[in-house]
């Protein structure tokens, strides 16, 4: 199943007013963990939203595959008319 990211956090918001926040706090961060999203609102008007924090970004780790990948001494080369010709034509 494919959904946009943005389709599915519209599917999963749920709003409440601030004293129902502060009620109900742990069960809401329950659903925060699943993923869902919950606007808090005063007065009717949205005045914050407790969401899903971004997954961490990977470390990278340069020299990772160092001994692994080669490149050909003519990688940068011209190339040749035969070649240039298949891609013109879509051989």
């Amino acid at each position: 199943m494919l959904v946009r990211m943005g389709e599915l956090m519209k599917s999963t918001t749920k709003t409440v007013n601030i004293h129902e926040a502060k009620t109900h706090f742990s069960k809401l961060l329950a659903a925060v963990a699943k993923g869902q999203r919950i606007t808090i609102c005063k007065d009717g008007t949205p005045v914050a939203q407790l969401g899903p924090l971004d997954p961490p970004v990977p470390v990278r780790r340069p020299g990772l595959l160092k001994g692994r990948v080669t490149i050909a001494d003519d990688f940068d080369e011209p190339l040749s008319a035969e070649v240039l010709a298949a891609f013109e034509h879509g051989v």
